[in-house]
C-alpha cells in the first residue's frame, strides 16, 4: 500500500530538514558498532570489577567476547503501581539469558516518580525534568561498556521518553522495551470524574473521595485511562521497540511473564555477535517517528508527547516540529475511544482488538510506514497480531480479527470516530500552544471570553471557592513554564473548570504549563511558548482582555491592538518559593538551561 500523500510529504520534509544531524548521528553510532564488543577493550582490572559479583559460570562467559551480556535498565520501585511488577523481572531475564547461553546484569536503576502522587503538589515541579534525569541515569548505567544489548523497563509519563533518549545515546546497541501492563479494571473513569466534581462542589467529603480513588487505582499496573503512561506503551509498540502484542497485557499473568522472557531472548538474538544485528539507532528513523505521531493521533493520545516525541527524535538526530505533528493530525483519523476520549479503559481497548487491530487498519489504508525496522525482525506488518500462549507456555501470535470486538472502542478505518486526531497547534499574538479536542464537544472548539489572570493553581482555586466566576472565562495561568518552575501539570484545575462549563459558561484555559494525557472536556491551550518567564507575550495579558481560542482555524489571540500590547509592561513574578523544597533547589541548572516546549523542553545541547 502506497503511503498517504500528506504523510509521505511530511516524512520527506522531516528527512530533508534532518539530513545533516541524522547523518552525523548515524556516523557516530556506526563507528561505535564497528569497534566490536565494548568489553573486549576493557582492561583486566575494569573487567574484573564488572563481573566480580557474578556466579562463576557467568564470570567465565564474560571474560571473553563470544557470549552476549544483556544490560537491564530498570525503573522499579514499589510505591509506583505501574512499576511494582518489575521487582521480579531481573530474575526472569537472567534465567531467560542463561537458557540461551548468555548473561544478563542489572546495569542500573533510574528514578520513577508518579505524577498521580505528585499531581497538584510541589513535587510535580520536578516531573518534566525527571525525564532528562532518567536519560542521564540510564546512560550512567550503560557507560560501563559491559553490554551487547539492553532491555529497558519503564512505563509512565517521563520514564519511557527518558529511557528512549538514553537508548538512542547508545544507539549502536540493540534495545527492547519491556512493559509491565495495565492494572485490571476498577470503577469506571466516568464515575471517578463525577466523584471528583462532587468533592470540588463541596457535596461530598474527603472520605468518599478517597474511597472512589482507591477503587479506581486499586492494584499493580498502569492506571487504566489513556494518559501519557499508556500512550508511551502504544508508542513503543508502533515504533517497533516492543515485541508484538506486548503493550497491554495485565501484570502477574503467565502471558506477561512469557513476553518478558521472550523479549530478553530476542534482545540477545539481535546483538552484533549474531546474524540479526539491529541497533536501536537504526530502528528509530524518520519513518518510525512519523509512525509514532500517527499512532498518537489515531488513539487520541497524550499532549505531553508534543514535547516528548520532539525530544526523543532529537536524540536520534531527527528534527520533528509541532507543525509536523499538527499537519499529520489534520489527516489521521481517530480510531480509538478510550477515556478521557470515551468511556472505555485500556483493558476494554485491548479486548476489542487493541493495537494490533489499529495498526492493521492504518497500514491497510497507507497511513503508516510499513517498511521500517523493528526489534521483532519484521516490518510493521508483523505487529498486526495478538499474543497468546501455547500448551507449553510459549508465546504464539495470531492475526488480529477482521472485525473489531467493540466498534465503540476501536473502530475500523471506514467508521472512524473523527476525520482527524484532534490535536492541533494554535498560534497568534500570544505565541504557540497545543490543544487537544478529541474529548471536547464540537460546540466548544471556538471560545471567546474575558481573561482572568493567575500566577498559580492555588490562586485560581481560591477565586473559584470565593465564587468570583459568574460568567464566561478565559483562565490564564502563567509562570507555569519550564523556566519558571519546571512546567507542572495543572489537573488540579480540571474539576473547577468542569463545574463552570457545566453551568453553561464559555470556559477555556490558557497556560504555559501542562495538562497531559488526561486532558478532557475543557478547551485548554497548553504548553504556551514563549513562556511568561522567558518574555512571552502571555505576560502582557490583563484581566478583562478578550481571548480567542479557535481550534478550528488554529488561532490563539488576545484581542488587543498591537500598539497597546506593545506599550504594556510585562508582568513579573517572584518564583523563589518554587525553587526550594522537595529537592527543587537541586534543579536550578535545569530551569536555567531548559529549552522551549516546542523544541522538547530538554536540557541537552546539540
Amino acid at each position: 500500500m502506497t503511503i498517504q500523500a500528506r504523510i509521505g510529504e511530511v516524512t520527506e520534509r522531516i528527512a530533508r530538514r534532518s539530513h545533516d544531524s541524522r547523518s552525523i548521528y548515524l556516523e557516530r553510532i556506526r563507528a561505535a558498532a564497528d569497534k566490536g564488543p565494548q568489553r573486549s577493550r576493557l582492561a583486566c582490572g575494569n573487567l574484573a570489577h564488572g563481573f566480580a559479583a557474578c556466579a562463576p559460570g557467568d564470570k567465565a562467559a564474560l571474560s571473553g567476547d563470544v557470549v552476549p551480556n544483556l544490560g537491564i535498565i530498570t525503573a522499579y520501585n514499589d510505591m509506583l503501581s505501574a512499576h511494582q511488577p518489575y521487582e521480579r523481572y531481573p530474575d526472569l531475564i537472567r534465567q531467560a539469558a542463561h537458557e540461551v547461553g548468555a548473561v544478563a546484569q542489572v546495569a542500573g536503576g533510574v528514578p520513577a516518580m508518579c505524577d498521580g502522587v505528585t499531581q497538584g503538589q510541589d513535587g510535580m515541579e520536578l516531573s518534566l525534568f525527571s525525564r532528562d534525569i532518567i536519560a542521564m541515569s540510564a546512560a550512567v548505567g550503560l557507560s560501563h561498556q559491559m553490554f551487547d544489548a539492553a532491555v529497558f523497563m519503564g512505563i509512565c509519563d517521563k520514564i519511557v521518553p527518558g529511557l528512549l533518549i538514553a537508548a538512542l545515546s547508545f544507539g549502536h546497541l540493540p534495545a527492547i522495551f519491556i512493559p509491565a501492563g495495565p492494572m485490571t479494571t476498577g470503577i469506571s473513569n466516568d464515575e471517578k470524574a463525577k466523584t471528583r466534581q462532587l468533592y470540588a462542589e463541596g457535596k461530598i467529603g474527603r472520605a468518599e473521595l478517597l474511597e472512589s480513588e482507591s477503587k479506581s487505582y486499586h492494584g499493580p499496573g498502569t492506571c487504566t485511562f489513556y494518559g501519557t503512561a499508556n500512550s508511551n506503551q502504544m508508542l513503543m509498540e508502533i515504533m517497533g521497540l516492543h515485541m508484538p502484542g506486548a503493550s497491554f497485557v495485565n501484570p502477574g499473568t503467565p502471558l506477561r511473564e512469557a513476553l518478558t522472557r521472550e523479549a530478553a531472548k530476542r534482545a540477545l538474538a539481535i546483538t552484533a555477535l549474531g546474524n540479526e544485528f539491529t541497533p536501536v539507532g537504526e530502528v528509530i528513523d524518520e519513518k518510525a517517528v512519523v509512525n509514532g505521531v500517527i499512532g498518537l493521533h489515531a488513539t487520541g493520545g497524550s499532549t505531553n508527547h508534543t514535547m516528548h516525541l520532539v525530544a526523543m527524535a532529537y536524540a536520534a538526530g531527527i528534527k520533528l516540529t509541532w507543525d509536523d505533528i499538527s499537519e499529520l493530525s489534520d489527516v489521521v483519523p481517530l480510531l480509538a475511544r478510550v477515556y478521557p476520549n470515551g468511556k472505555a479503559d485500556v483493558n476494554h481497548f485491548q479486548a476489542a482488538g487493541g493495537l494490533g487491530f489499529l495498526i492493521r487498519e492504518l497500514l491497510s489504508e497507507g497511513y503508516l510506514h510499513q517498511d521500517v525496522k523493528t526489534v521483532n525482525g519484521t516490518d510493521l506488518s508483523g505487529y498486526t497480531v495478538e499474543a497468546g500462549l501455547d500448551s507449553s507456555g510459549n508465546v504464539v501470535r495470531t492475526p488480529v480479527p477482521e472485525i473489531s470486538g467493540d466498534e465503540n472502542v476501536v473502530a475500523p478505518f471506514a467508521k472512524a470516530f473523527s476525520p482527524n486526531g484532534g490535536l492541533k497547534v494554535l498560534s497568534g499574538n500570544l505565541g504557540k500552544a497545543v490543544i487537544k479536542i478529541s474529548a471536547v464537544a464540537k460546540e466548544r472548539h471556538v471560545i471567546e471570553a474575558p481573561a482572568r489572570v493567575f500566577h498559580s493553581q492555588e490562586d485560581f482555586l481560591a477565586a473559584f471557592s470565593n465564587k468570583e466566576f459568574t460568567g464566561d472565562l478565559a483562565a490564564v495561568v502563567r509562570f507555569m513554564g519550564p523556566k519558571a518552575c519546571g512546567m507542572p501539570e495543572l489537573h488540579k484545575l480540571t474539576p473547577a473548570l468542569g463545574i463552570l462549563q457545566d453551568r453553561g459558561h464559555e470556559v477555556a484555559l490558557i497556560t504555559d504549563g501542562r495538562m497531559s494525557g488526561a486532558s478532557g472536556k475543557i478547551p485548554a491551550a497548553i504548553h504556551l511558548t514563549p513562556e511568561a518567564a522567558d518574555g512571552g507575550p502571555v505576560a502582557l495579558i490583563r484581566d478583562g482582555d478578550m481571548i480567542r481560542v479557535d481550534a478550528v482555524t488554529g488561532e490563539l489571540t488576545v484581542l488587543v491592538e498591537d500598539a497597546e500590547l506593545a506599550a504594556r509592561t510585562p508582568a513579573t513574578q517572584d518564583m523563589s518559593a518554587h525553587h526550594v523544597g522537595v529537592g527543587r533547589d537541586l534543579f536550578a541548572a535545569f530551569r536555567a538551561n531548559v529549552g522551549s516546549a516546542d523544541t522538547g523542553a530538554h536540557v541537552f545541547d546539540a
